[in-house]
């Protein structure tokens, strides 16, 4: 199945962005390859996205993503059930949520200012070979923003997901996908495509190639 393809054939508003989907993918892919962490943030609607990108790719997606045959030996030598405790395990791409991080959201907004909660916690995670994502459906959330400047202090990576007007982050980010709607509520509706894409196709890069 050519994912892309269908991506567009569903989506055809999506071809204004395929150039910068494509760019997003490789930036993932690239991040994974060299062994980084990929950290995603956002706000309200976004900041269920986050959650959500996490879901696909820690877990098989379109695919099971079975342990190799040197990863099931490790439990099977290491327990009497390891043979059945690798079966229920699979490969994952490692991804964090930092939305999902509430005590130390809430303690650093409370303590210090809420706009870099977020730019907190990339500080303390990102480093050289990881990959930031920032959503905003407007691109000029101040949380999301901090995020995406102290992912670039830290040397990381880093990709936004906006809607189409021009921004801060799509200014300073390394890839910005912009989908072509300027409403929130479609914007999100078009984040989701693209999103489910980005995480198919690394999958099926990494696990199935």
């Amino acid at each position: 199945m050519d994912i892309k393809k269908e991506l567009i054939s569903r989506y055809p508003l999506l071809s204004d962005c395929e150039k910068d989907i494509i760019s997003a993918l490789n930036l993932m892919k690239n991040t994974c390859v060299s062994g980084g962490t990929i950290y995603v943030c956002g706000n309200g609607g976004s900041c269920s996205d986050s959650d959500h990108i996490v879901g696909e790719l820690m877990k098989g997606f379109l695919s099971k993503r079975p342990l190799c045959d040197d990863e099931r030996k490790i439990f099977e030598e290491l327990y009497d059930d390891g043979d059945k405790f690798a079966q229920k395990l699979q490969k994952a791409i490692p991804a964090v949520s930092l939305t999902a991080q509430s005590a130390v959201l809430s303690a650093f907004a409370n303590d210090v200012d809420a706009d870099f909660a977020y730019a907190q916690l990339v500080y303390g995670y990102a480093r050289k070979n990881d990959l930031v994502i920032g959503i905003s459906t407007s691109g000029n959330s101040k949380n999301i923003v901090n995020a995406i400047k102290a992912a670039k202090a830290r040397g990381s990576k880093t990709l936004s997901l906006t809607g189409c007007r021009e921004s801060i982050l799509s200014d300073i980010s390394d890839v910005t996908v912009r989908v072509p709607e300027y409403e929130t509520y479609k914007i999100q509706e078009l984040h989701l495509p693209v999103y489910h894409y980005l995480c198919a196709a690394l999958e099926e890069i990494l696990f199935l190639d």
